[in-house]
């Protein structure tokens, strides 16, 4: 079952989290009907997946796997999106670095964020969303940007006073958003 998301916020290259040469331990189908699976993290959306490599093909956890519509050289096919409930143990213990890893290759992506995030309601803002972010911090970063956009997480923090580190907030948001819990989503379709 190929990936049903818009054209738009399909992923393009994940980063694996896990790999299963003999498929799922729980799966009690005979070896030659088990496939080898890759529990992956999309680069752009952070979309939990689950992915069949080619024959003979080989992954580590943290390596990137591109998924896009061209040629494949790693990935068979996209079985579709996974729960973070359904991960191993190791891709559990993935989960964190790798998205600090995103987020520090990106930084520029999420720095626009503090730049153009808007009010969610009349009562609450999509910057109030972040971890340890109220609204007096709110305050300070949108009169803050309207000098001056922000250029970096150095610069945020430097712009506006006790705010806590910016990727590490982000990090946090991230998380929680993977267990798909939160009534709004900033970072993940």
């Amino acid at each position: 079952m190929e990936n049903t998301q818009d054209t738009k916020n399909k992923e393009e290259f994940a980063i694996v989290l896990d790999f299963l040469p003999n498929g799922y331990s729980n799966d009690d189908r005979p070896m030659f009907k088990k496939t080898a699976i890759v529990q992956a993290i999309g680069k752009n959306n952070f979309t939990l997946l689950e992915l069949v490599p080619k024959k003979d093909i080989f992954l580590q956890p943290s390596e990137d796997v591109y998924i896009g519509e061209k040629e494949r050289d790693k990935i068979h096919h996209i079985n579709g999106r996974l729960q973070l409930n359904r991960l191993t143990p190791t891709a559990k213990a993935e989960i964190e670095p790798i998205v600090q890893k995103i987020v520090r290759e990106n930084q520029e992506k999420f720095v626009e964020f503090f730049n153009k995030a808007q009010p969610l309601s009349t009562r609450m803002h999509s910057l109030e969303l972040l971890p340890g972010l109220g609204k007096k911090h709110m305050w300070q970063i949108l009169e803050e940007r309207r000098g001056e956009p922000f250029k970096s997480f150095i610069d945020l923090k430097e712009r506006v006073k006790l705010m806590p580190d910016p990727e590490k907030i982000i990090i946090k948001r991230i998380l929680k958003e993977l267990e798909r819990e939160e009534k709004h989503y900033i970072f993940l379709d």
